[in-house]
């Protein structure tokens, strides 16, 4: 389970609902849990859980299909990180530089 750090002031844009609209404007469909979690998958996502845990933090699970295509892999990519992108208010490159800052602390 990945812990995503959501920008501050962004919680607004995913709460109440709102990430429910992201998963369908990026993936299509997914399923809503009891405990207020979402799964869908996508292309080589076999499973993607997401889950707000605060105002702060979005928890996110992925499980992998390897036996894809390149072209489907990429694809993948593109639209896992949009999602990720609109969920937490963060591109790829600052989630990444945010990751290691934390590794460095010793904080993961």
């Amino acid at each position: 389970m990945q812990e995503y750090e959501i920008k501050r002031g962004h919680f607004p844009k995913i709460d109440g609902g709102k990430i429910e609209e992201i998963l369908r404007k990026v993936f299509g469909q997914f399923d809503k849990k009891e405990d207020g979690s979402y799964e869908t998958s996508f292309g080589a996502l076999a499973r993607l859980y997401v889950k707000i845990k605060d105002s702060k933090t979005l928890l996110v699970e992925t499980t992998m299909n390897t036996k894809v295509d390149e072209s489907v892999a990429t694809e993948t990519i593109k639209k896992y990180n949009a999602f990720l992108e609109a969920a937490t208010g963060f591109t790829a490159k600052e989630r990444s530089h945010r990751l290691q800052k934390r590794a460095r602390e010793g904080k993961l």
